[in-house]
């Protein structure tokens, strides 16, 4: 059995986003007794493919998923008992490998970034309050390790963007259209196409997708 411990040492030990997720997926998954497990931030939904990606802003839907509201009120762990009946929660989520699931939070800037999320399948055991302790106790490490890495990057990718700029690749990392853009910031369609081309170039990016993953704050 993997101790607590040993987990909160691999966090801080994780060199990058790809370690990081591996130790959640394996030995975290293991800890828990789980299907799966797996690491999301919400930075990051503007880089997979339309598909994956409708679908997974419906399921981190909160009006859609009570799982996904308790986070991002509470910003606490949590699981489908302790937000909804479990018929209600099979009609929710039918899925027999995701009978049980379990998520917490991420947290940057009093903000929820992120999820550490797991599951079990149809017939093992339901995540319990012990399960909730310890989650919580690996997400404070998770956040930390997040902070860390943020203070660790280079401040030369911000220092290239304007206030503006910035705000505007952050709209794009939320997967927000041009046009809801210049609506959100009250301007013109024209001046976002216009900053978008200025960005591209002081990051030397060719693409919404490469900016995103170059200003994110899990990029290697």
């Amino acid at each position: 059995m993997i101790a607590l411990q040993a987990l909160f040492h691999a966090i801080a030990q994780a060199k990058d986003e790809q370690t990081l997720r591996a130790h959640i997926s394996a030995e975290m998954s293991q800890y828990f007794s789980a299907t799966r497990g797996g690491l999301f931030f919400f930075a990051q939904i503007s880089l997979v493919d339309s598909k994956l990606q409708k679908a997974m802003q419906i399921a981190l839907s909160p009006q859609h998923n009570p799982v996904a509201r308790y986070l991002l009120e509470h910003h606490a762990p949590v699981h489908e008992a302790l937000v909804v009946e479990p018929k209600t929660w099979k009609l929710i989520c039918p899925r027999a490998d995701h009978w049980h699931v379990m998520a917490g939070p991420i947290v940057s800037n009093g903000q929820l970034v992120g999820v550490v999320g797991f599951t079990r399948k149809q017939g093992m055991p339901a995540f319990d309050s012990q399960n909730l302790i310890d989650l919580s106790a690996l997400c404070l490490h998770v956040s930390t390790w997040l902070a860390t890495v943020r203070l660790q990057q280079p401040l030369l990718q911000t220092k290239r963007l304007t206030p503006r700029e910035m705000q505007i690749a952050d709209l794009v990392a939320q997967g927000q259209t041009n046009a809801e853009i210049s609506a959100e910031l009250w301007i013109t369609e024209n001046s976002v196409k216009q900053a978008l081309k200025r960005m591209f170039r002081k990051l030397e990016v060719s693409s919404r997708t490469q900016m995103v993953a170059k200003l994110s704050t899990v990029s290697k």
